[in-house]
């Protein structure tokens, strides 16, 4: 089975190409555990399967690390858009992937040697739709229309927390000395929470202006990643809806920056970054 792997901010995932390789549904979650193994396998935050689809150019069908489908991820988004090009699976540079129901508009920023090069893909400009705020659709077990600077009790200290949806979970807490959090013990209490039926992922920010902030993530079925694309988006909102960043911020990561404007006039999020890929191989199915 032929893989590639790829890195958007350091957010790695291992790319199957499902227009050739036949993989049932059954062994996938199986499938996923190993190829994500940082010791035994080939290693990653998860797998993704770059999929025909009917609605749109092509499907993304994403997998946790520990083998569990989630919904949306904004840095492997960016990179189905670099390997559906650079693979010549598409000649143009706007497409539109679908995920879990979702279909995102991306534009493939290009790089050419020469102005007749057909150009590789450097980075990705996504439109990752409308912020969900309702509770009830994040979801959070939180009364009220949103869930802005709320409390959140965690082994007895109390946390503020905004929830935002951008196809996926996310919980931001605000507050200071992010770089000195140990998230291998606090992040799967937040994960884990009871008020989140699905589990979450978690987003602790450090205000640095308000066009700046830096981040540290904590994904569900997966733990510390090095970014998180829909994180981003949902930290950028959080930001506005606390009056504490601008619409248009960078978002400084332990594997890059980020670039998040939250269009407020047309309630759409749009997320700027780089798509990279790390190596190709082939991995012995059985």
């Amino acid at each position: 089975m032929k893989f590639t792997k790829m890195q958007g901010c350091g957010n790695d995932y291992i790319y199957i190409n499902g227009f050739k390789e036949r993989i049932s549904d059954a062994e996938k979650p199986d499938l996923v555990r190993k190829l994500s193994d940082r010791h035994f396998g080939i290693g990653g935050d998860g797998v993704i399967f770059i999929n025909p689809a009917e609605e749109a150019d092509f499907e993304m069908e994403m997998y946790n690390a520990d083998g569990t489908r989630a919904e949306m991820c904004g840095n492997g988004i960016r990179c189905v858009a670099k390997f559906v090009y650079d693979k010549g699976l598409t000649d143009s540079e706007h497409i539109s992937v679908i995920s879990a129901g979702q279909i995102k508009y991306l534009t493939l920023l290009l790089e050419r040697q020469h102005p007749w090069d057909r150009g590789t893909v450097s980075r990705v400009r996504v439109n990752m739709g409308s912020p969900v705020l309702k509770p009830g659709l994040i979801p959070v077990n939180v009364e009220g229309e949103s869930a802005v600077n709320v409390p959140l009790v965690v082994q007895g200290k109390e946390y503020r927390m905004t929830c935002v949806s951008m196809g996926n979970p996310h919980a931001v807490i605000f507050g200071e000395g992010v770089r000195a959090l140990d998230l291998e013990k606090t992040g799967p209490l937040f994960e884990h929470h009871e008020l989140f039926p699905n589990r979450v992922n978690t987003e602790f920010v450090e205000v640095i202006d308000r066009q700046t902030v830096l981040m540290r993530v904590w994904e569900r079925g997966t733990g510390e990643t090095l970014a998180c694309g829909t994180g981003c988006c949902a930290v950028a909102v959080a930001g506005v809806l606390n009056d504490l960043t601008d619409p248009q911020i960078t978002v400084k990561l332990l594997g890059g920056e980020l670039q998040i404007e939250w269009n407020r006039e047309q309630n759409l999020v749009i997320m700027t970054g780089p798509a990279v890929t790390v190596f190709e191989g082939d991995y012995p199915k059985d």
